[in-house]
């Protein structure tokens, strides 16, 4: 299976939707993913294949394609539950945010007011700050082995993997460089258990996944119906994956499950600045923080604000998350001032396929075929923010 054609998917449904004018039949549009997606899945020997497609506050599109697993007969189905990777770190990130609002945390915190236990094998680890953790900044390097073959179930993992990283040293200062890290948000996960009162996964549940309706996502994978369940594929040609990605200590960072369904609600609260259907999860002055940028990354020019990268076409953001683990990848892009969302979840090998992906995403023919309705708030020359400038990063090799 090769990557081009999930780029090549991702270009199509993009395409479609920004070049759709009030005036064309939602049926049409439909019928036009339907048949690419189709065509790719079969041509190209994809294993599953799910897209949803927001915009104007409604769902314009969602669809799912493939096989619940090679060699079975099992057709996916919107409803079906893919492992998400680190689209899981946003939901991390609006936690964190929703706990500010309360008063209970506040960015500039140092991590050690609400995880004293935390240590690091350099004296510099006292000066790393929650905001720090949330733009990738902390300096804390990035986990080397998610040990899915050995997976912990049980409520104490949090704390256990925050003690068991005592030897890890810092890259660097705090603060002063950009470095992607999966094991700084699986400790978040640990400050929101410790700020609230309540285990990461159950604050989750009660705090942004129900009163979202989405009622089959979750970060602990044996809660995932079983009827719902999907494997994951590795290898080209693609084969079913020895291991689910599921290990407990690593549930802030990467083990969100959820589907098509659920995840449209996601989307949709996220343009919709925290709230969706009556419920608002976040403040809606809190997109301010989460949406400007903080640092510059290694993600071919984009900038992050909190746990979400930020991108621009010609006059237009993008807001986007990429995610990739054994046996599936997972995309989302968002254009907050054009009310369009698309997610985009595939099975197979990740990393080297998610970064292609998020390329292609930010490709000139992408700006090319979005229509001119506003201007982003930031210039693409923006090196200060105000008056302070932008961090910059070095060359990052690490998993998404």
């Amino acid at each position: 299976m090769k990557g081009r054609g999930d780029h090549r998917v991702l270009l199509l449904v993009l395409a479609a939707i920004l070049a759709t004018f009030p005036s064309a039949h939602a049926q049409d549009l439909q019928t036009r993913i339907d048949r690419y997606v189709a065509g790719e899945v079969e041509t190209r020997g994809i294993p599953g294949l799910s897209v949803a497609v927001v915009r104007d506050r409604s769902v314009v599109y969602s669809g799912a394609y493939g096989v619940e697993k090679l060699g079975d007969s099992e057709k996916l189905t919107p409803r079906h539950i893919f492992h998400f990777a680190s689209l899981s770190k946003p939901f991390v990130a609006t936690a964190i945010m929703q706990l500010v609002e309360t008063g209970k945390v506040r960015l500039d915190d140092p991590l050690t007011k609400f995880l004293p236990y935390f240590s690091l094998s350099d004296e510099r680890f006292r000066d790393i700050t929650i905001r720090q953790m949330l733009n990738h900044t902390s300096g804390i390097p990035d986990v080397e082995d998610y040990e899915w073959n050995k997976p912990q179930f049980d409520e104490g993992a949090a704390e256990r993997y925050v003690r068991a990283i005592a030897s890890e040293r810092l890259l660097w200062a705090p603060g002063t460089q950009w470095r992607y890290s999966n094991m700084a948000f699986d400790v978040l996960g640990d400050v929101i258990a410790k700020a609230s009162g309540k285990s990461f996964e159950a604050y989750m549940r009660a705090n942004i996944l129900e009163p979202l309706g989405m009622h089959s996502s979750t970060f602990i994978y044996p809660e995932v119906d079983e009827a719902l369940r999907t494997k994951g594929h590795v290898g080209n040609p693609p084969k079913v994956s020895d291991v689910y990605p599921y290990n407990r200590p690593h549930a802030p960072s990467s083990t969100l499950n959820s589907s098509v369904v659920d995840m449209v609600r996601w989307m949709l609260v996220n343009l919709n600045r925290g709230e969706l259907d009556g419920q608002r999860i976040l403040q809606a002055k809190s997109y301010d923080l989460l949406w400007t940028p903080t640092a510059e990354t290694t993600m071919d020019g984009s900038r992050i604000g909190l746990s979400w990268f930020l991108g621009q076409h010609s006059t237009h953001r993008t807001v986007f998350h990429p995610g990739g683990d054994t046996g599936f990848r997972s995309y989302i892009l968002l254009l907050p001032d054009d009310g369009i969302g698309i997610e985009l979840k595939v099975k197979g090998s990740p990393t080297e396929v998610v970064r292609q992906l998020h390329r292609y995403a930010q490709c000139p023919e992408i700006r090319a075929l979005i229509l001119v309705t506003g201007r982003s708030r930031l210039s693409p020359n923006t090196t200060h923010l105000n008056g302070k400038p932008l961090i910059t990063a070095p060359v990052w090799q690490g998993q998404l």
